[in-house]
């Protein structure tokens, strides 16, 4: 078989000729940028709340003043690290600093996913504390007028309304780490922009291997953007809430309206 002459001919042969190394490739991507991002987001959750505790009060046990001091410090100097610090510097410090230092021998694979996890997880540590910051201080208030511990108000008050609020940032962080995935090609993680790269080598048509690639990284990012926006639209619900009457309704169900709700998100209503 003759070689292509022209740009689409050897984009349709390339990619025809090594498919299954594109394809492998944005397997491994997927699954780094939605695995990582779904950790990081658990992380950054986690450390967001904890950066938000209040602090002890002043006739508060010195010791647990020491442990909250300690603590927040921990946690901000982990943020700062892994935002501070470019992605591909800490693959290649965990990869090769675990072998080297305490004899750990990551797979690749293992130590992409640990990478992005915990580089997702600084990042939406502050998106978490903002968006508790941005809830309504009145919504605390009454929680604790209910009798509400600080656990509870969080979990049953803020969090789920935290969360509603900061989906934008999180399907950001997901197509980021989709795109930046491509940097773990220096620990030898055979994600897309890796397989890529392999093809390329053999017959030497860069141009057109990763105008291939370009186009496999629009088509993931693209996909999770309509998907992400079709789960924002499922959280919202079809329309708003309000308390049942109840000396007609005295199971206290809620009553959908029709009107969409002009807020939207998880709120909390009192009786």
């Amino acid at each position: 078989m003759s070689a292509p002459t022209t740009f689409m001919g050897w984009v349709i042969f390339l990619f025809q000729k090594y498919h299954s190394f594109f394809l492998d490739g944005c397997r491994a991507t997927l699954v780094l940028a939605l695995v990582g991002t779904l950790f990081g987001c658990v992380i950054g959750l986690m450390v967001g709340v904890v950066r938000t505790m209040p602090a002890p009060k002043q006739n508060a046990n010195f010791l647990v003043k020491i442990l909250y001091r300690a603590t927040q410090l921990v946690m901000l100097a982990y943020v700062e690290v892994f935002r501070g610090t470019p992605m591909i510097v800490q693959a290649m410090v965990i990869y090769y600093g675990s072998m080297e230092v305490f004899a750990i021998n990551m797979t690749p694979m293992f130590a992409g996913l640990l990478v992005v996890s915990i580089n997702t997880g600084a990042y939406m540590a502050e998106t978490v504390r903002g968006g508790i910051d941005s809830i309504d201080v009145g919504q605390t208030e009454a929680g604790k007028a209910l009798g509400m511990t600080h656990w509870q108000i969080m979990t049953s008050v803020i969090i789920p309304q935290t969360i509603r609020d900061i989906m934008p940032q999180i399907g950001n962080n997901l197509i980021i780490n989709i795109k930046d995935t491509s940097v773990l090609s220096v620990i030898s993680v055979t994600e897309l922009f890796f397989s890529g790269n392999s093809a390329a080598g053999v017959y030497y048509r860069y141009f057109e291997v990763y105008f291939v690639v370009s186009v496999l990284y629009f088509a993931m990012t693209l996909t999770c953007a309509l998907l992400l926006r079709l789960l924002e639209r499922k959280i919202d619900g079809s329309g708003s809430y309000q308390l049942a009457d109840p000396l007609e309704d005295p199971t206290g169900i809620f009553q959908k309206k029709k009107a969409k709700s002009k807020e939207g998100g998880m709120r909390l209503w009192f009786r």
